[in-house]
């Protein structure tokens, strides 16, 4: 049986800021069946995800193998939640959930399933299944504990604190018992990192015109680690006030995602000085640690020490306004569209 399907088609290549008109609505027709020749799953997709790194997919420049880049005049991809309808893969049947890559439309036929993970614990929203519990929570979990290596007492500085990764690893960092300070774009956005989500200290970045100034007030004794999602100017000024031995996890460079020629780094001598660890993660070589990252963090969700902010997007025709939304910095929590609620 054929059904009509809706989907977000990326319209061209894109330089500068997103738009909205950059992303289209259309409407295709679907089988529901998985054909005979594949292996692969019929999803309903139910949850999708806005994430920073679908920005680096817009470009016409492929300047690094580990993402499929978007096509002109094709529907995007990008993590989600969806339903089995149909499945001729073993690992899979009828009604499972599963989260993972999926395409921006009602229904997808997905032919390399390995890459989806089952959705056992349905006792949380199944929302969190596109953010905390899926690759943004285990990016904050590798990130932080896998690379930074937290003790007790450290100062813990996170920038873009109020994003879907930022506002785990800050939890993360306050459960680890560290000093813990974020940088974000609002007024609202730095009130609810104190007083929501238990950031010790938090700081509007557009409002500093000295992020060295800034970082000397809210970390006087310097940093241990810096959980980098933006690079560029902030990056550079947090150089300058790293301790001895301090770790960052390079995770995202938000801040260049928009520019034609990405910004230099100043201060690298610091890495010296201070024999400062640099390392850079891809999210995907840590799944191995999923079962393990699931057991630590389901309980902290479920005995609520472990909050997680999300805005909800209502259809599948919201889903390019809330991406651009979240690629421009307006976003308040993790940006959800809802395509189904079952």
């Amino acid at each position: 049986m054929e059904v009509s399907n809706k989907q977000v088609i990326y319209r061209d290549y894109i330089t500068g800021f997103p738009k909205e008109t950059d992303l289209v609505l259309n409407t295709s027709t679907i089988s529901l069946k998985v054909p005979e020749e594949s292996n692969g799953v019929l999803v309903k997709n139910l949850y999708l995800s806005c994430d920073p790194y679908m920005r680096i997919l817009m470009r016409k420049v492929q300047d690094n193998n580990l993402f499929t880049y978007y096509i002109p005049g094709s529907p995007i991809t990008g993590f989600g939640v969806a339903k089995v309808l149909d499945s001729r893969h073993p690992n899979f049947k009828e009604g499972d959930l599963v989260w993972g890559t999926t395409t921006w439309e009602e229904y997808s036929l997905i032919t390399t399933p390995e890459t989806l993970i089952k959705i056992e614990h349905t006792d949380v929203p199944l929302s969190y299944y596109t953010g905390i519990l899926s690759m943004p929570g285990m990016t904050a979990y590798a990130g932080f504990y896998e690379l930074c290596s937290p003790k007790k007492g450290e100062c813990v500085f996170i920038s873009s604190a109020f994003g879907a990764v930022g506002q785990i690893v800050g939890q993360f960092a306050k459960l680890t018992g560290c000093y813990v300070v974020g940088s974000a774009g609002s007024k609202e956005k730095v009130d609810l990192l104190k007083n929501k989500l238990g950031f010790d200290a938090a700081f509007n970045y557009k409002e500093e015109h000295d992020l060295d100034a800034a970082l000397k007030r809210y970390c006087p004794d310097g940093i241990h680690i810096y959980f980098d999602n933006v690079g560029g100017k902030m990056l550079d000024a947090v150089l300058l006030n790293m301790r001895p031995q301090g770790r960052i996890a390079a995770c995202g460079m938000v801040s260049q995602y928009n520019l034609e020629e990405p910004e230099g780094v100043k201060n690298l001598m610091q890495v010296i000085y201070k024999q400062i660890r640099i390392e850079g993660f891809v999210v995907f070589n840590y799944y191995h640690l999923y079962p393990k990252f699931l057991d630590m963090i389901l309980p902290h969700i479920r005995e609520g020490k472990i909050v997680y902010l999300e805005e909800i997007n209502e259809g599948l025709e919201s889903g390019p306004a809330a991406l651009i939304k979240l690629l421009s910095g307006r976003n308040v929590g993790k940006q959800v569209v809802v395509v189904a609620r079952e």
